[in-house]
């Protein structure tokens, strides 16, 4: 996500971090090379053109001028108008629920877009964030297996849906599922509606009435984040008959330019308040302005990483780690732990583009092979062993590491070399350990001194 247009803004900041004097012809030149950027993100032309007036005019000021460090509030300008151009720093993104239940979540957009999965999506976030009630909906009487799909969707994740009555209309769907979320007491209805392969006037007729019979307090268009222009004139159309109020993006993990996320506010007025960041049925995030434009950036966005830390972690398994460690235990199955939580946290290249300043060592940590693959092959490694060998790596010799290569579809190579990052990690600890970890607080860490055993993990540069 916005990896090629972050990777063009890194090499951009490195010409003027740390200049005390901007020049006009520096200027000019960082100007112009942002516009090029933008352009080559798939950010509309008009939407490019403000940005840049705006940029200029704010990096004209005696604010540059009288600046410490001229180079670094440039940076912090392009941030600013990147964040007011992705929606502000206000709460706008957030859900507008605050009526008398059931609240109606209306999903529009064109055939394609993933519509189906997102209102599976939004019900689990609904549940699992926001502690509410939301019943499916599926309103799709025209796509062959439609609302079989969104059934099939609600048991798997364990959500309500309205049972399917063949042969009714939309408008009677719609109906029912307002009296039925009244008699079950759900305090959400998430409208799955049907879509087109074009926008065409049946359609637009069929979401009006609908909107129309229901009375959403928000009409979401769900609008594909691969669909560059297009995406942006459809999103003009729904929003000039229907009146959206506000935008879900899907397939932004399958687009790393990402320019219809910030060309769509300007293009109607209204916030993108979700991203479809993956194809299963957690991988929805909430839209905020200010964490994305730090992420694009290559500022990083720990606030989230922290988020989405606590939400696979409890503070039990916390807990039980921090005392093992305390303890000077470090074995393998504290490993395979590591590896496990590090994919549910969405991997290791979603958790680096959350890390500030690590931008550019992610490719270098991928031709090393650190990649979402490599946890997998070492989680199936440490599976293959024994519970004595987990808790004793001492013990595995050549014979038992060619059963476990064996039973781990890897070769003995691979085996060596999880074993000796376990042996650096398990230095680790115990240095960690011995300089403060076991009175209960991190030392602070003294960059020219990472210990050795943790520079040889990584890859040079």
């Amino acid at each position: 996500m916005f990896d090629a247009l972050s990777d063009q803004f890194n090499g951009i900041f490195d010409c003027i971090r740390g200049k005390g004097i901007i020049r006009d012809s520096d200027l000019a030149k960082t100007l112009g090379e942002i516009r090029h950027a933008l352009l080559e993100a798939d950010v509309a032309l008009p939407v490019v053109k403000d940005f840049i007036a705006g940029v200029k005019e704010a990096s004209s000021g005696e604010e540059i001028v009288r600046s410490v460090s001229a180079g670094q509030m440039i940076i912090k300008i392009v941030h600013d108008r990147l964040v007011a151009l992705l929606g502000g720093e206000d709460d706008a993104s957030t859900l507008q629920l605050g009526v008398s239940p059931p609240a109606v979540v209306m999903l529009v957009g064109l055939q394609g877009t993933g519509k189906t999965t997102t209102t599976a999506k939004l019900a689990v976030h609904l549940r699992d964030k926001l502690k509410k009630k939301a019943l499916l909906v599926s309103l799709d009487t025209t796509r062959p297996a439609a609302q079989e799909q969104l059934q099939v969707l609600a048991e798997q994740a364990g959500l309500p849906a309205l049972p399917i009555v063949s042969g009714q209309q939309p408008q009677d769907i719609a109906k029912r599922a307002l009296q039925a979320a009244q008699l079950a007491s759900h305090e959400v209805i998430l409208l799955d509606t049907a879509g087109r392969l074009q926008i065409d006037e049946m359609l637009m007729r069929e979401v009006v009435e609908i909107k129309r019979l229901t009375n959403p307090c928000e009409t979401l268009l769900v609008a594909d984040a691969l669909g560059g222009q297009d995406t942006l004139n459809v999103a003009q159309k729904f929003h000039e008959v229907l009146g959206i109020s506000g935008v879900v993006l899907s397939r932004m993990d399958g687009d790393s330019r990402g320019g219809v996320a910030l060309s769509l506010r300007a293009a109607t007025g209204r916030p993108i308040k979700f991203l479809g960041v993956g194809e299963t049925i957690n991988d929805l995030e909430p839209f905020h302005p200010d964490r994305l434009a730090r992420r694009i950036l290559g500022m990083g966005d720990v606030v989230s990483l922290v988020e989405r830390a606590r939400e696979q972690v409890s503070e039990e398994e916390a807990e039980n780690m921090a005392q093992h460690l305390q303890k000077g235990l470090f074995d393998l199955n504290d490993l395979a732990k590591q590896l496990q939580q590090v994919r549910k946290m969405g991997g290791i290249s979603s958790i680096m583009g959350m890390l500030p300043g690590i931008g550019k060592m992610q490719k270098q940590l991928a031709s090393a092979g650190m990649n979402d693959r490599m946890l997998g092959r070492q989680t199936a490694i440490i599976s293959s062993m024994t519970k004595q060998e987990r808790t004793k790596p001492a013990i595995i010799y050549a014979s038992r590491k060619k059963r476990i290569a064996a039973g781990s579809g890897s070769s003995v190579q691979e085996v060596n070399k999880l074993l000796k990052q376990f042996l650096s990690m398990q230095k680790i600890m115990k240095k960690m350990r011995s300089k403060g970890l076991n009175s209960g607080g991190m030392p602070a860490i003294d960059p020219s001194r990472i210990p050795e055993e943790l520079r040889n993990m990584l890859p040079p540069r």
